[in-house]
């Protein structure tokens, strides 16, 4: 059996218990195969903090549009962050916002595989 940090040596320590129990009954194989999908969908916290930085400075919501909160995207778009202080609260939870929508696509590559 696949240990999780031999085939994603890229994941955060939120992510590694999730993902070891969706392969723990996988085959070497089909856990492989699923390290390929999600290592190229998920995102990388240090990414979303850039984003998330570049939002505060020029144009808000950027980040949330990469994980794939359009709606909210729009809001801070509008609002400017709403006024900065939703943007300084998301560069405060960045990491776990992250991690949730790295799981969400955990789950999702997980099915697929079925």
């Amino acid at each position: 059996m696949l240990r999780v940090i031999d085939i994603l040596p890229q994941l955060e320590l939120a992510e590694i218990d999730y993902v070891q129990t969706l392969i723990a009954n996988m085959s070497d194989e089909d856990a492989r195969r699923f390290a390929g999908v999600y290592s190229i969908r998920r995102k990388d916290s240090s990414t979303m903090l850039l984003l998330a930085l570049l939002g505060f400075l020029w144009i808000g919501g950027i980040h949330r549009f990469v994980l794939g909160q359009v709606g909210m995207g729009v809001l801070y778009l509008l609002t400017g962050g709403l006024c900065y202080i939703g943007t300084i609260i998301d560069l405060v939870n960045i990491k776990q916002m992250t991690a949730v929508y790295n799981m969400q696509v955990a789950h999702e590559v997980a099915l697929m595989m079925k």
